[in-house]
């Protein structure tokens, strides 16, 4: 299976279990791989053929800037049901979310959710 990566794109939300994380915010980080068959795109050279790289931007960008969620997994569901549900070419979608400098003692760099969902 072909396929597209969406690689550290950054976002600006207020997701957590945490009162001051649902308070003051937070950075997090969204990889993304899609898989669908890119033939007739790369043989064609047409947008259609293939999915819009800133309509995927504009998506995540909606759910992860949205509505908080306590649990970065429920927000890697949320994201990967939109991808499936808004592009029919995409078969499979993995959905890595990254969450720098967590509130937990000891962790000096990052925790990460990584789904894979398909049709």
């Amino acid at each position: 299976m072909d396929k597209i990566y969406l690689n550290k794109l950054q976002f600006y939300g207020y997701h957590g279990v945490m009162p001051e994380e649902n308070k003051l915010g937070q950075r997090f980080i969204v990889d993304l791989i899609l898989e669908l068959d890119l033939t007739k795109a790369g043989q064609s050279d047409d947008l259609n053929e293939t999915v819009n790289y800133a309509e995927v931007y504009q998506i995540v960008k909606s759910i992860v800037e949205g509505k908080p969620s306590k649990l970065i997994e429920h927000l890697a569901e949320q994201l990967a049901a939109a991808l499936l549900k808004s592009f029919s070419k995409i078969d499979f979608c993995t959905v890595k979310i990254t969450k720098p400098d967590p509130p937990i003692p000891g962790c000096y760099e990052s925790v990460a959710v990584e789904i894979r969902r398909g049709r």
